[in-house]
């Protein structure tokens, strides 16, 4: 057998050593949430949470969150990295104090990320409420400054 023939014919033996075979799947393995189950929370200012994992107020977490068409938030800071996908509406996040002919409109399927410590307002530039996905690395908090 020449040397093509060999590699050939080890092929099958090759892709079988490197297909792994899948572990067994638990039933529950895929947490499924459709939007008419998000439980959410409405805050005093008219922000709403719907908490997908963790706890917002003690740990790291992830919720949907709608803003009110139009809601432009006071400046203020976190203390923790946020990081967001725009589902909804349009929205804009500047730092306290930049020149606003900066600022990005984002577009729903729109991705940022806020610092923490970094003095922003937010705001809600659509017709429509905005909702996005939220990710915060720590539990929530809203620090206000001064502009």
């Amino acid at each position: 057998m020449n040397k093509i023939s060999m590699f050939v014919a080890s092929i099958p033996l090759i892709t079988a050593a490197l297909v792994v075979p899948a572990p067994a799947l638990a039933i529950d393995a895929i947490k499924s949430l459709p939007t008419s189950e998000l439980a959410w929370e409405l805050t005093p200012e008219g922000v709403a949470f719907a908490p997908l994992k963790g706890d917002r107020f003690s740990e790291s977490y992830m919720a949907m969150v709608r803003l009110p068409a139009g809601l432009v938030s006071p400046a203020h800071s976190k203390t923790a990295n946020m990081f967001g996908v725009m589902v909804s509406g349009a929205m804009v996040h500047t730092v306290v104090g930049s020149d606003l002919k900066e600022q990005i409109v984002l577009p729903e399927g729109s991705f940022y990320t806020i610092p923490k410590n970094v003095p922003h307002v937010s705001k809600c530039v659509s017709s429509v409420d905005c909702v996005t996905f939220l990710y915060q690395d720590g539990k929530f908090d809203f620090v206000p400054v001064s502009k």
